[in-house]
């Protein structure tokens, strides 16, 4: 298989899919592309716009199957290896952890907007009024996925699983932009920040030299 990802510092759904192929256990091979970027350009014209992907990433290559989307990717994986690696065994767990990855699949768009995942950076951000919305709302998920579901581990249901792979962008966005949290989700952040793959993945982010402007929002704490 092959993993075709943008830039590991700024792009969030890249990460989700590379942390859902490494959940999978399967063996795969990394491309980077830089976004925006010449390498992009010439990228998308050499592969046909990545085709049927339109030129978008992640997109995972496994033979003759093409599949772009990270929740499609962590879907297609699961089919491969069985989908108790990656969601709670127990039907209601299991019920709450797909609505929190669909509604982080399709919502807080202000959060997404204000904050774009920066992991080189710590800034000092006011956030909008929606923006905020968006971190409560996010936080009160946390909240009763680890009073629920959380008691066999540090991970919003315990072990690490889907709905860690689709929340850790937001782990590194509230860590970048100091966004001020309860206990729990520091200790539920600590977790994720310090788990193996997400410390390979940052540290691949920080030694990349590309600097895409309109990510760079705001000033250095």
């Amino acid at each position: 298989m092959k993993l075709i990802i943008g830039n590991r510092n700024y792009s969030s759904w890249s990460l989700r899919a590379w942390l859902a192929a490494k959940q999978s256990g399967l063996m795969f091979e990394e491309l980077t592309v830089p976004l925006y970027g010449d390498d992009w350009e010439t990228t998308k014209r050499d592969q046909g716009q990545f085709q049927p992907s339109g030129g978008k990433v992640p997109v995972l290559w496994d033979g003759d199957v093409v599949v772009w989307d990270s929740l499609a990717i962590m879907d297609y994986l699961a089919d491969k290896v069985g989908r108790d690696r990656f969601w709670p065994k127990q039907d209601a767990a299991r019920a709450m952890a797909r609505s929190m990855v669909a509604e982080m699949h399709s919502s807080y768009g202000s959060l997404r907007g204000q904050c774009p995942m920066n992991i080189r950076r710590k800034i000092a951000l006011e956030l909008s009024d929606m923006a905020r919305k968006d971190v409560v709302r996010i936080l009160g998920l946390w909240a009763e996925a680890r009073a629920r579901h959380g008691h066999g581990g540090p991970f919003l249901f315990g072990s690490f699983g889907a709905a860690d792979i689709f929340y850790a962008p937001v782990v590194s966005r509230f860590i970048t932009y100091g966004v001020a949290v309860p206990g729990f989700a520091q200790a539920y952040m600590q977790a994720v920040w310090e788990h193996d793959w997400l410390q390979q993945w940052t540290k691949a982010a920080l030694a990349e030299d590309w600097t895409i402007p309109q990510f760079e929002v705001g000033e250095a704490a």
